[in-house]
């Protein structure tokens, strides 16, 4: 029997697109704009971030995985006073560092591929990890290293469909090709059960992540869809006639790695 952690594999396997659509684009259309992972103004809240604070002692450290901008992190200062970045993208994190400035708290910012870096990198109170497992093909290793680093609990967030999905349409539009489903957050907890690792999920409606108007829209729909930079109108037109979609079902799935009993233990001791 194929186990979930291998249908996970599997079900993000199938997202490779066509060679013969690879060939014609004019850049990679695996983009992750930095733009749509800054900190806003105001960090609204969330289940998945009432998790994390729940499991904070006051003074406490966060280990942001895949930060990005660090949402997840300085969602939670305070109570943290100490915010450790781990990505494998330089640009994210300078933003990161540059918002640790903003918040005033303290910060360690890690290059490098979780959980290749995970030796290198300090444990913390919370671990956490948004909008970060779909990248993941080898889920395994890189839950287990999420749960080695956290003292008290990790929480993740993620989508409850691959966030891809939400193009399926305009793949279909322009070439024809339908695009996979899976994996879904259901398919996580199963990687979990799996593990040994007794999660819990919250269910709930979030904000989708968006661009800074149709222009910009377009242009990263365009370079996802590889199609050259004289389709962008074509691209803008058909993102004009499609019904909004502020919002998504999303998951929180978070566990804890000790007890209550030794929780409140160790607490007192730090």
């Amino acid at each position: 029997m194929t186990s979930a952690a291998d249908r996970w594999r599997q079900s993000l396997d199938a997202w490779a697109l066509p060679e013969d659509i690879l060939a014609v684009a004019e850049e990679s259309p695996w983009i992750l704009p930095t733009a749509i992972f800054q900190v806003p103004e105001f960090i609204a809240t969330s289940p998945s971030h009432e998790r994390a604070r729940a499991a904070l002692p006051t003074g406490g450290t966060v280990l942001d995985v895949g930060c990005g901008g660090g949402v997840a992190a300085f969602a939670l200062t305070p109570p943290a006073s100490h915010v450790i970045g781990v990505d494998l993208r330089a640009d994210m994190l300078s933003m990161f560092k540059d918002n640790a400035a903003k918040y005033r708290v303290d910060c360690q910012i890690i290059e490098g591929l979780w959980p290749a870096v995970a030796d290198s990198t300090p444990s913390a109170d919370v671990v956490t990890a948004h909008h970060v497992v779909y990248n993941v093909g080898d889920i395994g290793p890189f839950l287990r290293a999420l749960d080695d680093h956290a003292r008290f609990r990790v929480v993740l967030e993620l989508p409850d469909c691959h966030p891809l999905s939400t193009m399926s349409e305009a793949w279909r539009y322009f070439w024809q090709l339908e695009r996979p489903e899976g994996p879904t957050a259901s398919d996580l907890v199963d990687v979990l059960e799996e593990l040994g690792v007794e999660a819990h999920r919250d269910q709930w409606c979030g904000a989708m992540r968006r661009e800074q108007g149709l222009d910009q829209a377009a242009h990263f729909t365009r370079t996802r869809l590889c199609l050259p930079s004289s389709r962008e109108d074509d691209v803008r037109d058909f993102l004009a006639r499609q019904p909004d979609s502020s919002e998504r079902d999303m998951s929180t799935i978070w566990w804890d790695t000790l007890t209550s009993d030794e929780a409140r233990l160790k607490s007192a001791a730090l």
